[in-house]
């Protein structure tokens, strides 16, 4: 087993297995074992199903007392089981596992694992991870890794697949030299992997973490390194000397900019203008008006003959900044196009055409933009909005599509100067503090789940006044499907505690991105009073009347994340609210949450958050899953990112980290 084989190579992953593993963008080996779990599980004693707390998650040991039936639910077959202790019965509920029928014996005894909850006065488990006796106390003596999943793939599959590789895992070779290893007290390379999915306890897992960390910042400025030497040496070929036509637009423009903001253009300018290449970070705030200066420097661009392209993490955000240029650009005569990944066929092949021949001066889009068959006639200016989801070899080839091509990434992440220096080493830093004018200052509560009822009447009354709300819920961690649920679920919570005739609709990750961009469309046309949403709607989206955030569960986000999600609203001149509603109403989830209903400042909140966690806080605290590293936190594992600075200084280029193959092609783990 090599680790660019196939995953098809694993005994008992056959064609539909691995169709459902390419869904998660696991192709090879390597794509598999740099797949870490989301969460790890301790399993407790089984409980009687009495003694279960109702919202908790237990394990159950209980006997099959029916037989399997399976029904049809909207879309989804739902598989029910009833179960007995001897004392009680509770039903356990799949969705889409309708094989189940064929596994489940009446008489036959499991141990269920699970959240349980009261339906129809019944106690029910919902997507119920179930062992037999035996197994589950082998089980016991061990922390359980907890994947991403999808449909088709559960975790008992993912858990086997990582299993076969193990062999694979200890003959990896380990880059990094034994003296530094051991003056650092750095686990081999082989070790790390081996406790990041088999771990015993939390400190093995600590230390595998803290390794790969080191791992993934080493490969980080090692190839930023490289992109740094490559500028250094290229010439500004595209002079661009805009001044008059950035200043033309800025006074159209139906607001004043802050300090910030004309600084920052005031900092592009000279740099475009300039004898090298622009290499530069835009950091500012979420809501801070980063995109008016990336505006700014796109119009500049274009006015001088130049092609320019702006890289989006999502359809819905990229369809968001087209709609807005495409408008503010027509005055201009600037021929803008959208590329993105949901595009249909025979507009791709008109807009790739139109790039080539240089019919198109802005393309706004996504990682489509990245196809070999997107060419330019002559690119000079590569923006990637919210830089933290993208890495640096996809940013490079975006830019590799041009000759000295000018580069500005922008990032609402608060990070510390000290550690941006380090992190963004081959990069000039322009950092907008401000907030545009005449916005007010976002009123927060945090509050405890009695207090929903009074929640619900105070978004009727916002939408009484014609604003409109998101409300957010956590991703569920045992299934993709799950998180459909959930969101489907909470609709018809919302429509039973709304006045009649609310527009309520949902967004969730499972959606087509066509679905995705029609719901967005409508919602920032009004059409939408009430937008319940996993965190699909965290990065960029912009409806300034959105007034009201309300986060359900809030406990299991990190700080950052919900303040980029309470970054939603706010945008427009109304009163804006954010409420986070706290599931765990522990003191201490209640004084973690209470940092942000004290401050709208991201960078407090981000050293605040840091105070707060705890070395066992790591995972369940970053849901969205696109960050630019898999495992490194720039806060906590700030000496494995200073480590591995000191490592690349003293040894230079000699010592190469460790290349992956993510779906066959040769890259950096990032």
């Amino acid at each position: 087993m090599r680790k660019e084989d196939s995953i098809q190579t694993i005994k008992g992953i056959g064609e539909k297995t691995a169709e459902s593993f390419a869904r998660l963008g696991i192709f090879t080996i390597d794509d598999l074992l740099h797949t870490y779990p989301r969460n790890y599980l301790s399993y407790e004693e089984p409980v009687c199903i009495r003694d279960a707390a109702v919202g908790e998650r237990h394990a159950i040991r209980a006997m099959i007392t029916s037989y399997v039936t399976v029904k049809q639910v909207r879309s989804l077959k739902l598989t029910i089981l009833t179960v007995s202790d001897g004392d009680m019965t509770m039903h356990m509920t799949w969705f889409n596992q309708p094989f189940l029928r064929n596994v489940f014996h009446k008489g036959d005894s499991y141990i269920f694992v699970g959240t349980v909850k009261v339906k129809n006065g019944m106690r029910v488990m919902e997507q119920a991870e179930y062992y037999k006796l035996p197994v589950y106390a082998g089980m016991q003596q061990e922390m359980q890794p907890v994947y991403p999943l999808t449909s088709g793939l559960s975790n008992k599959t993912f858990q086997k697949a990582i299993m076969a590789t193990r062999e694979l895992i200890c003959q990896m070779d380990d880059y990094v030299p034994e003296e530094v290893r051991a003056e650092h007290s750095l686990m081999e390379l082989s070790e790390a992997y081996e406790n990041i999915h088999f771990p015993m306890n939390q400190a093995v897992l600590k230390n595998a973490i803290r390794r790969l960390a080191f791992d993934e910042f080493y490969q980080f400025l090692y190839d930023m390194a490289s992109m740094k030497k490559t500028t250094q040496l290229q010439e500004n070929l595209h002079k661009i000397v805009q001044g008059k036509a950035v200043a033309d637009y800025i006074s159209n423009l139906p607001f004043s900019l802050t300090k910030g903001q004309q600084q920052a253009i005031e900092d592009i300018l000279a740099d475009m203008g300039g004898d090298g290449v622009m290499n530069r970070l835009i950091q500012g705030d979420v809501g801070s008006g980063k995109t008016v200066v990336a505006a700014a420097a796109l119009l500049a661009c274009a006015k001088a003959g130049y092609q320019g392209a702006l890289m989006a993490p999502t359809e819905v955000l990229a369809r968001q900044h087209y709609e807005e240029l495409a408008e503010q650009f027509a005055q201009y005569d600037i021929r803008t196009a959208c590329l993105v990944g949901s595009t249909p066929l025979k507009e791709k092949r008109r807009i790739y055409e139109a790039i080539q021949q240089g019919e198109v001066d802005i393309v706004i889009g996504t990682h489509a933009l990245l196809e070999d068959k997107v060419e330019f006639k002559d690119l000079a200016l590569v923006v990637t909005d919210e830089q933290h989801r993208f890495g640096v070899n996809q940013r490079k080839k975006l830019s590799d599509k041009g000759y000295g091509v000018h580069t500005l990434v922008m990032s609402a992440t608060p990070i510390p100067r000290t550690l941006a220096i380090i992190l963004y080493a081959d990069m000039d830093i322009s950092i907008i503090k401000e907030l545009p004018k005449g916005r007010k200052p976002i009123k927060n509560c945090v509050v405890g789940t009695n207090y929903r009822q009074t929640a619900y009447q105070f978004i009727a009354g916002q939408i009484a006044e014609h604003s409109q709300i998101y409300v957010v819920c956590p991703m569920v961690e045992e299934s993709e499907t799950l998180d459909v649920t959930n969101v489907t679920e909470y609709v018809d919570t919302m429509r039973a505690n709304l006045p009649a005739g609310t527009r309520i609709e949902m967004l969730h990750g499972q959606m087509r991105a066509d679905e995705k961009n029609e719901i967005m469309k409508r919602f920032s046309e009004g059409e939408i009073d009430v937008l319940v949403s996993t965190t699909v709607i965290e990065v960029g989206v912009n409806n300034p009347n959105a007034t009201v955030m309300m986060v359900e569960n809030a406990e299991r986000f990190g700080l950052a994340q919900l303040h980029q999600l309470r970054g939603r609203v706010g945008r427009g001149k109304k009163q804006s609210y954010c409420i986070f509603i706290n599931g765990k109403e522990s003191e201490e989830s209640m004084e973690r949450l209470r940092v942000l209903e004290n401050s709208n400042d991201g960078f407090f909140i981000a050293s605040e958050d840091l105070k707060l966690r705890g070395p066992g806080d790591f995972f369940g605290i970053r849901q969205s899953g696109d960050a630019l590293f898999e495992l490194a936190d720039i806060y906590n594992h700030a000496d494995m990112l200073q480590l591995a600075q000191d490592m690349l200084k003293k040894y230079g280029k000699t010592i190469q980290p460790v290349r992956r193959n993510r779906g066959g092609i040769s890259e950096t783990v990032l």
